[in-house]
């Protein structure tokens, strides 16, 4: 099962530009972690897929996995894992988060 759930974020993240797995969805996020990272992505005016973790437990379970990072939201750009909400506020707020959007070509 877990090879499953690790394919399924692998193609998640390889078809996507941007991936958020988050609490809740971005019109109605769950947690404020996940409701921090929508805002600064929906800041940048970037289309990105958001995956509600909470409607799959196994897969909740196993993006902490994939990642060996302890919580959710967890955010990919172009297929590597950049953080959590605290890393991405930082990486926002330093201008590096910017930088790392421009350099993909994904700012609109």
């Amino acid at each position: 099962m877990e090879n499953t759930l690790f394919d399924r974020i692998r193609q998640d993240i390889s078809k996507n530009d941007i991936v958020l797995y988050m609490k809740g969805t971005p019109i109605f996020p769950q947690c404020g972690y996940s409701a921090a990272v929508t805002q600064v992505l929906n800041n940048f005016g970037v289309p990105y897929i958001s995956i509600d973790v909470l409607e799959d437990r196994e897969l909740y379970q196993a993006v902490k996995e994939f990642t060996n990072w302890p919580s959710v939201p967890q955010l990919y750009i172009k297929g590597e894992f950049i953080g959590g909400s605290d890393i991405v506020k930082e990486l926002n707020v330093s201008g590096e988060l910017s930088r790392i959007l421009e350099e993909n070509n994904l700012l609109p």
